[in-house]
């Protein structure tokens, strides 16, 4: 059974990604190759350098603009990212990112396909999960693999069009089968490659190819006191009963009991906690696994970890909920 955070995180994820693909529909943002310029909230997002070229408007004004709509916006968007990564890690793939809700979802699915989360995999997954429950892998789940896979493809790619052209014009177009050539194979491009990445190389993209992620990841590694999955080590002992449960509830495919450095596209999606406090249900001194930040988050980095012996006793007094 979900936890309440995990409930809360679905419904962020849920959430975020209706508004991925309904937000050029509804004006929110989009940008639009016709007009060639950007599209806010239903309002036309310009610098007024064409007004400047015809003669329109003065350097003054196009200064201005340039200012308020082109360098503000940037500093802001950029200022605020680096602030939460710093402080939180990849907060943003773990709880909105539809790239990251596309790649759990297929890791479920997979898993039940294959007794794997990713094809890439070596070893097949445990049929029992921390709570008690068992999923046994069954090869008919590969069609659902195979046709979500593709289903995802194509919404992306019909989405991230819309983010270009006016959706009134892609979605008319596809109803009525009248997909001008470019259209037709931007969205056949587009579904062959997402279909590839969903189904191979998925995990992949998050670590190494996605620019959103990567940034997040190094403003994270330059706070050691930023928000992290913490280990007890001090009762490394009580994992000998475990197999290995945070490892395997991943859906990264990282180990979460390694220091910061080898957890450096962590999506703080708290699973690897959760899967652990339940294997350590019976255990009076609670799980060995959770998030922790500032003098507790020390022991993490790569200069500290081992060599710490005076973690603070608080840390990790008490079960995780």
């Amino acid at each position: 059974m979900a936890s309440s955070i995990q409930r809360y995180r679905l419904l962020t994820q849920a959430a975020f990604f209706i508004l991925f693909a309904l937000a050029p529909v509804f004006d929110l943002f989009r940008i639009d190759l016709n007009l060639k310029h950007l599209i806010f909230f239903g309002m036309d997002w310009t610098l007024g350098v064409d007004d400047f070229v015809a003669g329109k408007a003065g350097v003054a004004q196009v200064t201005l603009n340039l200012l308020l709509r082109g360098m503000l916006p940037i500093a802001l968007i950029v200022g605020g990212g680096v602030w939460v990564s710093w402080k939180y890690g990849r907060l943003y793939c773990g709880w909105l990112c539809p790239h990251f809700s596309v790649v759990e979802t297929l890791n479920n699915l997979l898993r039940r396909a294959t007794a794997k989360q990713s094809v890439w995999d070596r070893h097949r997954l445990p049929e029992r999960n921390p709570d008690g429950s068992e999923t046994k892998a069954n090869p008919a789940y590969w069609p659902l693999v195979v046709g979500m896979s593709l289903a995802f493809a194509f919404v992306w790619a019909v989405v991230l069009l819309t983010y270009l052209l006016p959706p009134a014009e892609i979605y008319g177009n596809l109803w009525r089968g009248t997909l001008t050539r470019n259209q037709a194979v931007f969205i056949t491009a587009a579904t062959v490659a997402f279909f590839v990445e969903f189904l191979f190389a998925r995990h992949l993209f998050c670590r190494f190819g996605c620019a959103i992620g990567l940034f997040q990841s190094l403003a994270w590694m330059g706070n050691r006191k930023a928000l992290v999955i913490g280990f007890d080590r001090r009762r490394a002992e009580a994992c000998a009963s475990c197999d290995a449960a945070c490892d395997n509830v991943c859906p990264m495919r990282l180990k979460p009991r390694a220091i910061k450095r080898h957890m450096f596209t962590c999506t703080q999606c708290n699973r690897c906690a959760e899967a652990c406090s339940q294997v350590q249900i019976a255990n009076s001194e609670g799980t060995l696994l959770k998030w922790v930040s500032n003098e507790c988050a020390l022991d993490k980095s790569a200069r500290d970890f081992g060599h710490r012996v005076d973690i603070p006793g608080h840390c990790y007094r008490g079960k995780e909920n």
